[in-house]
């Protein structure tokens, strides 16, 4: 066969192609390729471009220490595609160098080089150590970077990185898998109950990465390489930084907005259960907890409290003087959070009108409809739609009927966005059809812009205190003032261990209000000895998570259906024992609620988490990069739950670097080792870091 001509590094602006001289900006290639290509480079408006085969490759400044890189094939790159990124970069400094053949762009800590071939490489400034490299899957073909097409100009994308041992990798969001560092994972990029996708990663090598894609694909961290894949979007499209995790943190927020402060009474203790069938009903849980003197913030007006799916009202036959009701909540000081879905049954008054206008998410074949629901008025179920929350206008038309029918009337401002990923039977996101593009390549977005249609509905009505409670969301959701949680999980041991990991990667994707249905939902009988003893252990958690919510579907349940209740799940409802130690964890959490608020300051401020891994206050010490059990609560406090059945003490791990005090007993440790403590039934272990003055005794 031919042998490609014999190539040399040669001055910036004298290499082109295979030797040909007179293209500036060009290098030599490889003798492997099948194809060899040297690429051009470019400086465009303080960004570093190449081009070749007819791919653009553009690497621009985005924020201190971190670069934005989008690829296409066939053209320029393309702007406005739906993604995370904020509309403007925060302003930073940067330079671009253009010789030999290479490029390089340097932003800080982050300096990133481009060879002839187009691959790119990411490298710490101070002392150039690699922190990520693309990586070609084959020396023939393909590239780091693969475009198969689909069709209409999209492709199924693959962007493929290096794989280093040691790695430990983190973040992507919320998953029940259990794992804290995921390294090894593969995970599908698609919203499901309780299986939240949040496509940023850090890793233990000092850099985060953002996937500003919200295709549906999936994310591989194998042994052999990481390879991210969008199965039909336009264009390759990351953000990453360099730094530390805890600066990472700061900078992944800056550029995707963070979030509001918390409101005080969101700090405090929400009640809700599956669920609350009648105003009388849900009056007498709050007049109870208050009879009895126990904190309470919050109680929760759940499904099935509207005439139909989709119409966003109370139905008077059960709830016949919501603003009687509301009074009476506000003189006790407990705020009303009520359920709103995003899907709209045919038998609602809004059916008819939102079809019309184009306000549902479509289909490629077939009817409107994307699931199918119990609804009342009829004996069987029926097929709802969803609203488009990619849609201004539909995000327009659903708050006018959330304001006119909760806002207005009885100035309810706090909302429990249920069912957001959208849940879809059966979850097909390549037969839908978004106002802001197919469902392959925009479906992960619909949870952040369902909690935008809320934020920016209060915003306009003049609403300052914001907080939605989603069973779903994406990169970004927080800037909209959006708290998730876990989803509809069991009520084991197991179940709760996993939850440890689960809160801590959310934490590190950006959502720093977070929490789980205390004592987890599927079940528990209120009268099982066993189950009282996980129900103790999760609320002890739950008062230690930066939102404490008691909800569930206890035994004995009902079949779904607008008629159904779970058995009760207050704090008295687990015997006198249980309630005591309960009632203990509700003192606790009020005592610690200053300190909770200027945790979420810092969230606010600053973007770092409220539930902390100990590797976000102690890097240095490379134990805490493995420690999944514990974790930080604010920066002063450790918290380490009772995690298995029947335990009476409990071992964590201390990290160096400062000195902890038990904070029930006032044993004083230094960090760097494990301890062995006591953990009764009515106790979680708690330390505090350095002498810290937190109320946990009393």
């Amino acid at each position: 066969m031919n042998q490609p001509a014999e190539n040399h590094p040669g001055q910036p602006g004298q290499q082109g192609p295979s030797g040909t001289p007179g293209q500036p900006g060009q290098g030599s290639a490889s003798l492997a390729q099948s194809s060899p290509t040297v690429g051009t480079f470019r400086e465009r408006d303080g960004a570093l471009e190449w081009s070749g085969r007819q791919e653009t490759v553009r690497i621009e400044p985005w924020g201190p220490d971190a670069v934005r890189v989008r690829a296409r094939l066939g053209g320029p790159v393309l702007e406005g595609l739906p993604g995370a990124l904020l509309d403007e970069a925060p302003p930073t400094e940067a330079s671009v160098k253009i010789e030999d053949g290479r490029g390089q762009l340097t932003v800080g800590a982050l300096t990133v080089e481009v060879d002839a071939e187009g691959l790119v490489r990411f490298l710490r400034t101070d002392d150039s150590a690699e922190l990520l490299t693309e990586e070609r899957a084959h020396f023939w073909w393909p590239g780091p970077r693969l475009y198969t097409p689909v069709g209409n100009g999209h492709h199924r994308l693959e962007q493929r990185f290096a794989a280093y041992e040691g790695e430990k990798l983190y973040g992507l969001g919320q998953h029940q898998h259990g794992l804290l560092d995921q390294k090894g994972a593969v995970l599908d990029l698609v919203q499901r109950n309780a299986e939240v996708t949040i496509p940023v990663l850090t890793s233990s090598r000092g850099y985060t990465l953002l996937w500003n894609s919200p295709a549906i694909g999936r994310v591989e961290l194998a042994g052999n390489g990481t390879r991210w894949v969008a199965d039909s979007a336009r264009q390759i499209d990351y953000w990453i930084t360099a730094g530390q995790p805890a600066d990472a943190q700061r900078r992944y927020s800056a550029v995707t907005g963070r979030t509001p402060m918390l409101p005080e009474w969101a700090a405090g203790f929400w009640q809700c259960k599956l669920r609350y069938r009648t105003q009388d009903e849900l009056l007498g849980v709050a007049r109870e907890y208050k009879r009895r003197g126990l904190p309470i913030d919050a109680i929760v007006c759940d499904f099935f409290h509207w005439t139909h799916l989709g119409e966003w009202k109370f139905d008077p036959a059960e709830w016949p003087d919501p603003a009687a009701m509301q009074r009476e909540l506000t003189e006790l000081g407990i705020k009303l959070v009520v359920s709103v879905w995003p899907s709209v049954s045919p038998l609602s008054e809004n059916h008819q009108l939102m079809e019309q206008r184009g306000y549902f998410i479509g289909t490629q074949y077939g009817p409107m409809a994307h699931a199918d629901w119990p609804d009342k008025e009829v004996a069987s179920t029926v097929q709802v739609a969803f609203y488009d929350a990619t849609n201004p206008e539909a995000r327009d038309f659903m708050w006018s009927r959330i304001k006119e029918n909760y806002l207005d009337p009885y100035g309810i401002t706090a909302f429990w966005l249920d069912a957001c990923e959208p849940e879809l039977k059966p979850g097909f996101q390549e037969n839908l059809r978004y106002w802001a593009g197919p469902g392959l390549e925009v479906g992960n977005m619909y949870p952040s812009e369902n909690a935008r249609t809320f934020y920016e509905g209060m915003i306009a009505a003049g609403e300052t205190e914001i907080v939605t409670l989603n069973r779903s969301a994406w990169a970004g959701s927080q800037r909209y003032g959006a708290a998730l949680w876990s989803g509809d999980i069991g009520t084991d041991f197991a179940t709760l261990r996993r939850q440890i990991a689960a809160g801590l990667n959310t934490s590190l994707s950006g959502i720093p209000w977070w929490n789980t249905d205390i004592g987890g939902f599927h079940g528990g009988d209120p009268d099982d000895p066993a189950y009282r003893e996980v129900m103790i252990r999760w609320f002890q958690f739950g008062a230690l998570s930066p939102l404490m919510r008691l909800h569930g579907f206890r035994d004995p349940g009902m079949p779904l259906g607008p008629d159904m209740t779970g058995g009760p799940n207050e704090v008295w409802s687990y015997g006198e024992e249980a309630g005591t130690i309960m009632e203990k964890y509700l003192r606790l959490r009020e005592r610690l609620k200053p300190y909770v608020l200027d945790v979420m300051r810092a969230a606010h401020e600053e973007g770092l988490p409220v539930m902390r891994p100990l590797f976000l206050e102690f890097p240095d010490d490379q134990a805490t990069w493995s420690v999944a059990d514990s974790y930080l609560f604010g920066p002063d406090l450790l918290v380490a739950p009772v995690l298995t059945a029947g335990a009476s003490v409990r071992t964590a791990y201390l990290p160096a670097g400062a000195r902890w005090t038990d904070a029930w007993t006032g044993t004083s440790y230094e960090g760097g080792t494990n301890v062995t403590v006591d953990a009764p039934l009515d106790r979680i272990p708690l330390f505090l870091r350095d002498g810290a003055a937190l109320p946990i005794a009393g």
